[in-house]
């Protein structure tokens, strides 16, 4: 007899194992959208055929459906009676069907009281879209699945004076006045695509405008729109377009297909960016942006989401999704281009090891926590919660190995075949990756397992040295752990990026050895006359996303992180010299005896520092203590003060030790320009702002006022914005005085005041809770508002462990109110919140049970989301 708990399925689970082809297949669909204030008349006329492979006489049409109202139905002509027509807040059905047919729908939408941000919703006063995953639906009946792709073409008419600019995918082909101050705009798409890429945008807004001419000789007009008062922000965004044009040209050989891209800005957005073909819609925050306003990451960011959108226009657009469980074919392979697009106009080694920082501390827990999957998902209740970093970041990093695997001249010919074979199709992973085998004449069969395996795999390294035989073995060991998706795991081949160098850091790995295929659970690789004293550097380039466990002392890594030719290899060795500091740390301070400081890491930290050809952007990198969000998936029972009070030590420790040595790295890097974006500005700036956390940190009344100093003086928002997130940590009085200060000048700055709500709720202060509390009925504070809710609950949830994992429990608790409150307003954006619980099993003391308990206070609400439903179920098993 079996069981089953209240938090068993009780929603149903789609299987990637049974996918079959839509039995109906929209050839072109026309939509016509008639706004006004207070609704949307949405008709939807549709050319169907059935697929006779899967569809015979009997096989009944059924669309996806919303909630909506339809008032009209029309197939070939004839209008159809509601009992002819089967509808309600799921699906539409028609029971008996001729071959092929027109079909026309009617419906009614209120786009000003859809607050899940999906399908049409009104932003401000501006009317917009958004429709991947499922979120076409909410439009109109349809087969919202990727693997149905149409002819588009989207009539809109408005207001002309609410709404004098009209857009949609494609190109402008008609427009005109209608009377009674009306107008509309007819676009049309000569792609074929699946619903989630179709957009419009309906508004009254500004727009910068340029051309790009590609390398055929074809000019594309180019259009940047924003509301008028931000108009002036938006040059970097423009010069980033181009540049990823540009560089798809060079790279890849991509055009551009169109002759109009157009980009627009909006405040109210569940994510980063969307990719709809022609009409990019963007979260504001990843577009507007200039020097007094925005910091250097900001602009980085911008660059990199504006890169990643335009990239899928083939990675992504034209070549497209057999099904969503496919999702990582488009955003993997989207992120590999987008990081190789930051690394070829910026340091290649400081976004490799941005990149690194952020699978750590986000991806690698997903991976061990209850929302494991694989890159390729096996099966989902909402689509929308596998929008992950697995699916995203490490989906990337599959396709980095890939590109490690065959080399760039192999990879361009792989991308190539990838283009010539499925154009205007909808593939799977499988179908890539066999293309890359094809074209580089390579067995990828046992690689292949990385995209159904889940779990981040273990690898424990060793080195056995003979001097008298000169001969240097190397071992590895690979293991990923067990997990809910696969009881026994096989292993993986991974690529080993490998070099050898000697004592005195010069380069001697023998010909064609920078590269090593890891395939078995224990492989050996023998090196023979090799001299004494040689030190193996393993994993370059972090070649492979798994944990290493090597046999390397702290002077070994000492060695590695002065002498290492591979820069990503030399602040790894930092990160480990610092995480078993902290450890050691940590270790004594549960055992309540004297800590000290290493004297290895210490004088390593102050080599580093006096290195005068140092590139600053990368040692800002190299010298910046690793976050508690990532030191705290190095144990198995978290230990939430003990961490916060070990890091704390370490960095005021090496403060006090190395102070002057602070001073004088903050007066060498001030002399830059400092509304200058060039790369060694913005590097000057990286290093003199880490140095001036790290005197701050010591809280005392001299370096207290230099920051202050600095935040009172600064001339552009990177300097302004560090200085305030150091005085937030000094004492509450100072933390007040300093968000005062900050508010008094950027109220009127909607993302600017996103940076002030995250600084306020990621202070480390034991009144913290109390402030974001207030804070959330601040009159700049809004639940409807992703980026507001991602700055103030999400950074206390997220980044701020001391405080949300306070031992009386009243963090959690905040967290899950308001996690329920947000499930009304916005599934997403609380589902994501809800993932804030996942790791609850690995904290200690009585944390566990009160996590435990906050979860299932959410899993008891009668009205609970599928999306929060299968995030909470999946942390409760």
């Amino acid at each position: 007899m079996v069981l089953f708990s209240p938090i068993m399925n009780t929603h149903p689970v789609k299987y990637l194992k049974d996918y079959r082809p839509a039995p109906f297949v929209v050839d072109r669909i026309d939509l016509k959208f008639d706004i006004f204030e207070d609704q949307t008349l949405v008709t939807s006329s549709m050319q169907i055929h059935k697929n006779r492979s899967v569809a015979d006489e009997s096989t009944p049409l059924v669309f996806n459906k919303g909630v909506y109202e339809i008032t009209s139905v029309v197939a070939d002509g004839m209008v159809l009676l509601p009992g002819e027509y089967q509808a309600d807040d799921i699906s539409f059905k028609l029971f008996q069907t001729p071959e092929s047919f027109t079909l026309e729908i009617t419906s009614i939408l209120n786009p000003a009281k859809n607050t899940s941000l999906e399908g049409l919703y009104k932003s401000g006063n501006i009317v917009c879209t958004q429709c991947e995953a499922q979120g076409f639906r909410k439009i109109t009946p349809y087969p919202d699945r990727p693997d149905v792709m149409a002819v588009f073409s989207c009539t809109l008419i408005a207001d002309r004076n609410l709404y004098p600019v009209l857009l949609s995918n494609g190109n402008p082909v008609s427009a005109g006045q209608i009377g009674n101050n009306r107008h509309y705009v007819r676009w049309e798409d000569p792609f074929k695509k699946p619903c989630y890429l179709f957009a419009l945008v309906a508004g009254d807004l500004a727009f910068i405008h340029d051309r790009f001419t590609t390398a055929s000789g074809r000019a594309v007009d180019l259009k940047i729109y924003t509301e008028k008062e931000n108009i002036h922000k938006c040059g970097h965004a423009m010069a980033s377009l181009k540049q990823a044009m540009k560089w798809d040209e060079q790279r890849f050989g991509l055009e551009y297909d169109l002759d109009l891209y157009q980009i627009v800005a909006i405040n109210d957005f569940n994510a980063g960016a969307m990719e709809n073909k022609g009409l990019n819609i963007f979260n504001s925050k990843y577009v507007l942006a200039n020097p007094e306003t925005a910091t250097d990451d900001d602009f980085l960011n911008i660059q990199g989401v504006i890169g990643h959108e335009y990239f899928h226009n083939w990675t992504g657009n034209r070549v497209t999704l057999k099904n969503w469980f496919q999702l990582s074919l488009k955003e993997g392979l989207t992120v590999f281009r987008d990081q190789e697009f930051s690394s070829d106009l910026n340091s290649r080694a400081v976004k490799r090891i941005s990149c690194v920082k952020n699978l750590r501390a986000s991806q690698f827990p997903e991976d061990s926590g209850p929302m494991t999957h694989p890159v390729r998902p096996e099966s989902y209740i909402k689509m929308d919660n596998f929008y992950t970093m697995t699916v995203y970041e490490k989906g990337g990093e599959l396709i980095r190995m890939i590109h490690h695997l065959l080399g760039e001249s192999g990879f361009r010919k792989g991308m190539a075949l990838y283009f010539k074979k499925f154009d205007g199709m909808a593939v799977t992973t499988e179908d890539f990756v066999s293309v890359m085998e094809e074209a580089a004449s390579i067995d990828l069969t046992q690689f292949k397992r990385w995209y159904s395996q889940s779990g981040t795999p273990r690898i424990n390294f060793k080195r056995d040295y003979d001097p008298d035989l000169k001969i240097l073995t190397l071992t590895f060991e690979q293991r990923t752990s067990p997990d809910r998706n696969q009881k026994e795991k096989l292993p993986l081949h991974i690529p080993v990026r490998f070099g050898l160098m000697d004592d005195t850091g010069r380069d001697i790995t023998p010909e064609n050895a920078s590269l090593l295929h890891l395939k078995s659970e224990k492989q050996t690789f023998v090196f023979k006359d090799i001299g004494p004293n040689v030190f193996p550097s393993v994993f370059r380039q972090f070649s492979a996303p798994v944990k290493l466990t090597t046999d390397f002392s702290d002077t070994d890594l000492a060695f590695l992180m002065a002498h290492d030719s591979d820069e990503f290899n030399r602040w790894d060795a930092a990160q480990s010299l610092f995480i078993k500091e902290i450890q050691q740390l940590v270790t004594a301070i549960q055992e309540k005896r004297h800590t000290t400081i290493s004297a290895v890491l210490v004088t390593a930290f102050k080599k580093a520092m006096g290195n005068p050809d140092a590139d600053r952007a990368f040692l800002a990198k190299v010298l910046q203590l690793p976050q508690e969000t990532e030191i705290k998936d190095h144990y198995e029972a978290i230990d939430v003060k003990g961490i916060h009070l070990a890091r704390s030590f370490l960095k005021q420790g090496l403060a006090r030790q190395l102070k002057q040595e602070f001073y004088d790295t903050i007066e060498r890097c001030s002399l830059s320009d400092p509304m200058s974006l060039a790369p060694g500005a913005c590097a000057d700036r990286s290093l003199k702002n880490l140095s001036l956390s790290y005197l701050g940190s010591l809280k005392e009344k001299e370096t207290t006022a230099l920051v202050f100093r600095s935040f009172e003086t600064a001339k552009n928002m990177t300097d302004e914005f560090a200085a305030f997130r150091i005085l937030s940590q000094i004492d509450p009085g100072t933390r007040q005085d300093s968000a005062m200060a900050f508010y008094e000048k950027w109220h009127q700055d909607k993302l600017v005041l996103d940076k002030w709500f995250s600084v306020q709720a990621g202070a480390g202060l034991e009144d913290t809770l109390d402030i974001v509390e207030t804070l959330m009925g601040h009159p700049d504070f809004s639940l409807a508002n992703p980026n507001k809710v991602r700055s103030l609950i999400y950074t206390f949830a997220f980044n701020n462990p001391i405080n949300f994992h306070r031992s009386d429990g009243k963090g959690y608790t905040f967290i899950c109110d308001q996690i329920l409150r947000l499930d009304r307003i916005n599934h997403q954006i609380a589902a994501r919140l809800s993932s804030s619980f996942n790791q609850w099993k690995k904290y200690n003391g009585g944390r566990q049970t009160l996590m435990k308990k906050a979860l299932e206070t959410i899993m008891a609400d009668q009205a609970l989301s599928k999306n929060v439903f299968e995030i909470v179920s999946r942390a409760l098993e």
